[in-house]
């Protein structure tokens, strides 16, 4: 009985495994990890959200500006003014409520010349961006913003206002 005894015991120091307290670093660790992963992700997935409300705005820059060079005006959003930017740019929904290839561009206000038109679109995170284009006047460009379109855009001084041009 005690050879097989002392051979359980040799046995038993010879196998080798985790302590408990090693394990517990270990799940310790990859808690940490997943704490400092997860607000990077969420951070990631907002901002990505706003960079694509922000192309989108600039597409229906473009298809504003297109519309423009035709007609030597901006269109508004009635519904010709809808038809006509969904022809020049069918992958945006302009002015409708409902949206599931991108999110819904407003044209928020033209100038009475039509030399002023703003865009403006609420992205997923729930960030509201606005884009502005003055063909002429004193001050042309293009004009940015994280907010609203102004009520009214005609003799709007954008950079007095907070206004950047360049781009986001």
């Amino acid at each position: 009985m005690r050879r097989f005894y002392a051979r359980a015991c040799v046995r038993n120091r010879e196998e080798e495994g985790f302590t408990l307290i090693e394990l517990m670093v270990v799940v310790l660790i990859i808690a940490i990890l997943i704490a400092i992963a997860i607000p990077t992700f969420l951070g990631a997935r907002k901002r990505a959200q706003d960079r694509a409300t922000q192309a989108d705005l600039r597409n229906a820059l473009t298809a504003q500006k297109t519309y423009y060079t035709d007609s030597e005006s901006y269109a508004d959003n009635s519904a010709f003014g809808s038809t006509a930017l969904a022809q020049i740019e069918p992958l945006i929904r302009w002015n409708s409520k409902v949206s599931w290839i991108t999110g819904t561009v407003t044209v928020a206000g033209v100038s009475v010349n039509n030399s002023v038109v703003c865009l403006e679109q609420t992205s997923r995170s729930g960030t509201t961006y606005a884009l502005a284009d003055v063909a002429m006047g004193a001050k042309p460009g293009t004009f940015f913003v994280t907010g609203q379109c102004p009520v009214a855009v005609d003799d709007y001084d954008f950079v007095a206002n907070g206004w950047k041009s360049g781009g986001w």
